[in-house]
């Protein structure tokens, strides 16, 4: 019963969002989505739903074709996936076993860092939003490599979690959560920290995607009414991104992904080089526009 309510829930923020999305992109004369930006939410998406995860390959591609100016990211990744994190969420909340208690305690723990996290990244100054995605972008390259070597944890068989486990997850996703509107992704860390903690790790999946399924609309309301934001680019990446889930989830399953991780490395690390230089070289005066 409680999975079914999470569900309907859902559904309603999803509904809610897209409306608020389009409402504020047709005030702001920005329905036309980007193409390039389309393709880019198709692919992110797809390997997003295999186990890749989107924000770090998204922000580095943004970033070498400098479609946004940097302080856009955050928006523009919370609010560009959240569709497509939905359609995600409810696929495997349907298909994968885990406690229901725990799902949506981890859920409500991120939702709850999310709404305060987003006004934070709103005002925060363009540099702060450099350097922490910077950070986070060469933390994503250590978790991909980690992946690839086999240095993960392998995790345990439980669905469940108890006692002082299961508060350290809540508590850990509060956090996950209010990180996550700064642009640094959710998956990898919620997968490893429940891993950690003995969780089976196919029942960790649709925690971590339920978590940003619900996190992402709740923040993105905030983010798409801000003014670093692109709103075109984040109505490409959700038409795109929608239908490859569906196709990852349903027809493909499953790819061998070690030499993609590989290439992801290699271009995340070049991109968050630059954008720690960025951060580091080019101090932004109060007042200043935000640098393309």
């Amino acid at each position: 019963m409680l999975v079914v309510v999470l569900l309907a829930v859902l559904a309603a923020l999803a509904l809610a969002f897209l409306v608020d999305l389009l409402s504020v992109a047709k005030r702001r004369r920005q329905l036309r989505p980007n193409p390039e930006s389309i393709a880019l939410g198709a692919v992110t998406n797809f390997f997003d739903t295999l186990g890749i995860g989107s924000f770090a390959p998204t922000t580095a591609w943004l970033k070498l074709r400098k479609l946004i100016p940097d302080s856009y990211l955050p928006a523009t990744l919370n609010s560009g996936h959240a569709l497509p994190t939905v359609a995600q969420a409810l696929i495997f909340i349907n298909l994968v076993r885990v406690d229901p208690l725990l799902l949506a305690a981890c859920i409500a723990a991120a939702v709850a860092g999310a709404t305060l996290g987003a006004p934070l990244v709103m005002r925060a100054p363009v540099r702060t939003v450099q350097a922490i995605v910077g950070f986070a972008l060469l933390i994503a390259a250590g978790l991909y490599a980690l992946s690839n070597l086999g240095m993960l944890p392998a995790g345990g068989d439980a669905l469940a979690l108890t006692g002082p486990l299961f508060a350290v997850a809540v508590v850990l996703h509060f956090l996950l959560g209010a990180l996550m509107t700064f642009g640094i992704g959710l998956y990898a860390p919620s997968l490893i920290l429940l891993s950690l903690l003995g969780l089976n790790p196919t029942a960790a999946f649709p925690i971590m995607m339920g978590a940003c399924a619900f996190l992402m609309p709740v923040s993105g309301i905030r983010f798409v009414r801000s003014e670093r934001i692109d709103l075109r680019v984040v109505l490409g990446l959700a038409i795109g991104g929608i239908p490859a889930v569906l196709l990852a989830a349903y027809v493909v399953k499953s790819l061998p992904l070690t030499a993609l991780r590989w290439g992801v490395v290699v271009v995340v690390l070049y991109a968050a080089a630059l954008l720690l230089r960025s951060a580091w070289t080019a101090p932004v005066p109060a007042g200043a526009a935000d640098p393309a």
